[in-house]
C-alpha cells in the first residue's frame, strides 16, 4: 500500500469503529478547559429516533465550569398524531404543541453553533439521530458537529468499577448525585441542558483538574464524536 493512502485508510477505520468522523485535526488539541460548549437536549415522543418527534428543544452556552444564562434557547415544537404520552410527562398540552415553533426554525437557530461549539448531550446518540432525521427532512447540513457525551463517559468510569452496570446507573440523575450535584428539575429541554452541561462540569474536573488536557485525550472514552448531520447536496 502506498505510504500516502495510510492515513486516509485509517480515517475511515476510525470512521467506522466511532459510527461517526474522525476527529479533525484543527480540534483534536483543543484544550477541554478552553472549549465553548452549547449543551443541547431534546424532548421526544419515542426512545426510537425513527419514530420519535420533537415536542420541544432546548440548548444553553457555557466553558471554563460557567453556563451563560444570556445565551439559552427553548421552544416547544409543532408536532402532530400520535404524541404517545410525551405531553404528559414532559408538561406540555396538546393546545401548546400545536401552536408550537416549526422545527425548521429551531435547526436555523442552532446551525450557527455547529462549527463554533462543542455539543453537550446526556445520550448523544439518540439525540443526534433525531436531529439527523429532521435535519434531511429540512434540506440542511451540518458538517463536523465535535460532541461530547456525559452518558459515555460516566459509563466509561464506572466499568472501571463494575463488571455489570447497576441498572439504572448512567441516567442524568443519578450520574449527578454520584457527583454530589443538586437535584435538578426533570422532563424539560432547558432545564435538561443545563442539568448536562454541569453534570460536563463536574465530570471534567473530576478527570482533569490542572486543565491540562486535550478533546484527543478523551477520546479513548468515546465521549467523543464527529458527526455529519442532515443532508448534503454534494454527491
Amino acid at each position: 500500500m502506498p505510504a500516502q493512502q495510510q492515513p486516509s485508510l485509517w480515517r475511515r477505520i476510525q470512521q467506522w469503529i466511532s459510527g461517526g468522523s474522525a476527529l479533525p485535526e484543527s480540534r483534536k488539541h483543543q484544550m477541554l478547559r478552553d472549549l465553548p460548549l452549547l449543551a443541547v437536549d431534546l424532548e421526544l415522543t419515542s426512545l426510537d429516533p425513527q419514530k420519535a418527534k420533537v415536542t420541544s428543544i432546548g440548548w444553553t452556552e457555557g466553558k471554563a465550569g460557567s453556563i451563560d444564562l444570556s445565551h439559552c434557547y427553548y421552544a416547544v415544537v409543532r408536532a402532530s398524531g400520535d404524541l404517545e404520552q410525551s405531553p404528559v410527562i414532559h408538561g406540555l398540552t396538546a393546545y401548546d404543541i400545536a401552536q408550537g415553533t416549526h422545527i425548521r426554525e429551531a435547526l436555523e437557530r442552532l446551525a450557527p453553533y455547529a462549527q463554533t461549539h462543542v455539543w453537550v448531550f446526556h445520550n448523544a446518540g439518540l439525540d443526534l439521530a433525531v436531529l439527523d432525521k429532521v435535519l434531511t427532512a429540512n434540506d440542511m447540513y451540518l458538517p463536523e458537529v465535535i460532541t461530547l457525551d456525559t452518558l459515555k463517559l460516566a459509563v466509561y468510569q464506572l466499568q472501571k468499577q463494575h463488571d455489570v452496570l447497576p441498572p439504572n446507573s448512567a441516567t442524568l440523575t443519578v450520574c449527578r448525585q454520584r457527583l454530589n450535584l443538586p437535584l435538578a428539575p426533570t422532563h424539560n429541554a432547558l432545564d435538561d441542558a443545563m442539568a448536562t452541561l454541569q453534570l460536563w462540569f463536574a465530570q471534567y474536573y473530576s478527570m482533569d483538574p490542572t486543565g491540562k488536557m486535550s478533546l484527543q485525550d478523551i477520546a479513548h472514552t468515546q465521549a467523543v464524536g464527529c458527526k455529519n448531520l442532515g443532508k448534503s447536496d454534494k454527491k
